[in-house]
């Protein structure tokens, strides 16, 4: 059963094109800004876009914590909004960011360097022959 999302200040018109999850919520993907590293996947709710899209700085809502987060507020590991682009399903989004510190908890740079399941596709070797 899914709950009413909390009332946003989003901008009623892009809150009309967003295609959520049935819990109301956006994949949000975090890369950096000048490099094209990808950083982290977190989600927003439309009061966290509000917040990432007014404040320059990543809000995301907590599944498990059921709370917005800031990132950076405690980590010290702060992502500074550069841009903000939604998908063409309106249904992701891509939040080009300056990242200071780690993006991920574990306290890596980024949170999809540690278990590579394929490496250098272009090289017509298949993955299970290398």
């Amino acid at each position: 059963m899914t709950s009413t999302p909390p009332p946003s200040s989003l901008d009623p018109e892009l809150a009309a094109r967003l295609k959520r999850s049935p819990d109301g919520l956006l994949p949000a993907i975090a890369q950096q800004y000048d490099t094209g590293e990808v950083l982290m996947l977190g989600w927003m709710d439309d009061e966290a876009l509000h917040r990432t899209l007014t404040t320059g700085r990543c809000t995301y809502w907590s599944r498990s914590r059921r709370e917005y987060w800031v990132k950076g507020d405690t980590s010290g590991h702060f992502q500074w909004v550069r841009s903000v682009a939604l998908d063409c399903d309106a249904d992701t989004v891509l939040v080009k960011v300056d990242q200071v510190g780690a993006a991920c908890h574990t306290g890596a740079r980024t949170c999809f360097d540690v278990d590579v399941l394929l490496e250098d596709a272009d090289s017509g070797v298949p993955a299970s022959d290398q």
